[in-house]
């Protein structure tokens, strides 16, 4: 055999050998793309009802607190990133001035960190400290580590009561939405903030809350703000609650309206 006829017939060995290990390789590309179930959602622990059971001590590691939008860090504040879908709060132009002011002088208007009072809804629950959420069919209770705070989430269709009422956690209605819970918040009074950045909302706030377990750990929130005397359309939240899993974990105190006390009562 010629040199040339035996290159060419090695080529042509090669190529065909390589045709082989292309198909085979595809096809067994093709069988774990195809061939396979997905990987099955991760399992949700439920109550006896069937529900997602959101029962245990939750706790936000972010500090939407300081600014539920993305900022800079400054002297005891730590930087962050939005939680707001967009990272744009739609204010109308008088409200835009008015937040301005406010985080101008948030040390004092702040009522938070001036005078201990309840941060309302939604900021609580991004406050940065743990909360503990207590689940039957008829009620969901949530305890704050903040000056024992608490919330009553109504099930059961139950309504809100009629008229408005000044409150500073709001009323709050529930319902599920498959493994979603949906919760309806209104009757607040004008006198709480989005953050301590000044983020603020009038007595028409309405809020609906999402919370939906991602796995046993985690659970998604998202808030959806409505306010038409201050805002221009609604707008959303939306962060990630994590379970407090170490032994023995447990809310403490945090009684901030005692600290000035102290003094007195050592």
């Amino acid at each position: 055999m010629r040199i040339s006829d035996a290159v060419t017939t090695g080529l042509s060995s090669l190529k065909t050998r390589l045709r082989v290990w292309l198909l085979v390789a595809g096809a067994v590309c093709c069988a774990s793309v195809f061939g396979q179930a997905p990987a099955a959602a991760p399992a949700i622990p439920r109550a006896a009802d069937g529900k997602p059971n959101l029962a245990g001590i939750w706790q936000v590691l972010n500090p939407a607190n300081y600014s539920i939008l993305d900022h800079q860090a400054h002297p005891g504040e730590p930087a962050g990133q939005s939680i707001v879908e967009g990272n744009e709060i739609p204010y109308q132009p008088w409200a835009a001035a008015k937040q301005k002011e406010n985080y101008q002088k948030r040390e004092q208007l702040d009522t938070v960190t001036t005078k201990c009072f309840l941060p309302g809804v939604p900021r609580i629950t991004y406050l940065g400290l743990p909360f503990q959420i207590f689940q039957d069919s008829r009620v969901i209770t949530v305890l704050y580590e903040y000056a024992h705070a608490n919330r009553d989430i109504y099930l059961a269709n139950a309504q809100h009561p009629k008229g408005h009422i000044d409150w500073w956690m709001g009323d709050s209605r529930a319902h599920w939405e498959g493994d979603t819970l949906v919760v309806d918040v209104v009757d607040f009074n004008e006198d709480t903030w989005f953050d301590h950045a000044g983020n603020f909302h009038s007595d028409e706030l309405h809020l609906v809350e999402k919370y939906s377990l991602i796995d046993k750990d985690h659970i998604n929130y998202e808030v959806t703000v409505e306010d038409p005397k201050v805002f221009t359309r609604p707008w959303k939240i939306n962060t990630v609650l994590y379970r407090r899993t170490e032994k023995n974990v447990q809310l403490l105190e945090y009684e901030c309206y005692a600290f000035p006390l102290e003094k007195y009562y050592p």
